[in-house]
């Protein structure tokens, strides 16, 4: 079985990789030509002889069309997951062509790929809960309308709606995955939790004082980045291609994952102020640790995600074992544990 993963170096596709090696895939990776190296995340995977036969890099790109359909009519794959993205919702204001280039027509282009080289495959699409951006209902699920508040939601709501057109049109077996927040030690480190983690991890350390944050009341639901992998996976076993929200169903505020890592740390905090002016103070030493930096701020927020995963759950018998508490917890310890060795 042969299998195209886009986006292989990130958090996902490295946790992806693993799990289809270790069901016996040949996997194939496209990856971005750049002049420094990006494959930290699956260097394990690389240097081990075990996979020598079993795992390919190819270079491309999502917004070269000919490139994909050189890489489909080499490979000819019978699943593909189209992990690629500029997944960074803030940074989507600042890049919008780019992130309409890569997370909108980038779908396009893989779509036509498949349908020009008449490789009969199963694609994965990695939609997202920043669909539903102004949330019209708490929580929200596969009928959920959406209302997405940036360029990075909105691009992402016509790579959603393209999946759907040729699956209809061309009968592509194409399914959405609408995945809620995941994280993991692997997540990048400019995201909020992987920048929070770092820096309770750097403080206990000693080689930081503070960390500066945007808005601490919005509440997301997070789940392990691990078990949303083999979510996408179950959804490619099915016998028909059909849409589904992964999600814990439960939702936390990024105050609430603060406040967690630094007790992980034994750094427990007292927060005081309001709105800018809010300030989190370690109990123990007075130190002011978490300060508000309005230039986190997005120009338009979503306050609140909180999925449903019913569906999920009964058709494809999927549902989360790591609960919020202990998620941020083995981020914290995994960050401390490679501060201590670099310091």
């Amino acid at each position: 079985m042969k299998v195209i993963i886009s986006g292989i170096t990130g958090q996902d596709g490295s946790y992806l990789a693993e799990l289809l090696l270790n069901k016996g895939y040949e996997v194939h990776g496209i990856v971005r030509r750049s002049s420094s190296f990006n494959t930290g995340r699956i260097d394990h995977i690389i240097n081990n002889q075990k996979y020598r036969n079993q795992f390919f890099f190819h270079h491309g790109d999502v917004t070269d069309t000919s490139n994909l359909n050189r890489i489909i009519e080499k490979v000819k794959p019978q699943e593909i997951y189209n992990l690629a993205a500029q997944s960074h919702v803030k940074v989507s204001f600042d890049l919008p062509d780019y992130t309409a280039q890569v997370d909108a027509l980038g779908t396009l282009r893989f779509l036509d790929a498949i349908r020009e080289t008449g490789v009969v495959t199963k694609f994965y699409q990695a939609s997202t809960s920043e669909l539903y951006g102004k949330a019209q209902e708490v929580p929200q699920n596969e009928k959920t309308p959406f209302y997405p508040r940036s360029p990075y939601g909105v691009a992402k709501l016509y790579g959603y709606w393209i999946i759907i057109n040729y699956r209809e049109a061309y009968n592509l077996f194409a399914c959405n995955g609408i995945l809620f927040n995941h994280e993991s030690p692997r997540r990048g480190e400019t995201f909020v939790t992987r920048k929070i983690t770092r820096a309770v991890a750097s403080i206990k350390a000693g080689v930081q004082n503070h960390i500066s944050l945007g808005n601490l009341d919005a509440k997301r639901d997070w789940g392990y980045a691990p078990e949303y992998v083999r979510g996408m996976w179950l959804m490619l076993q099915q016998d028909k291609p059909r849409d589904y929200v992964l999600a814990t169903g439960e939702t936390n505020s990024v105050k609430d994952f603060v406040d967690i890592a630094f007790k992980e740390l034994d750094l427990d905090l007292e927060w005081e102020g309001e709105g800018l002016n809010e300030k989190g103070i370690e109990k123990k030493t007075g130190k002011e640790r978490v300060v508000i930096n309005p230039d986190y701020y997005r120009p338009t927020e979503v306050e609140i995600l909180q999925g449903d995963a019913s569906k999920a759950k009964k058709e494809l018998g999927w549902s989360p074992k790591i609960k919020f508490e202990e998620l941020v917890s083995l981020m914290v310890k995994a960050d401390y544990e490679k501060i201590k060795k670099d310091v």
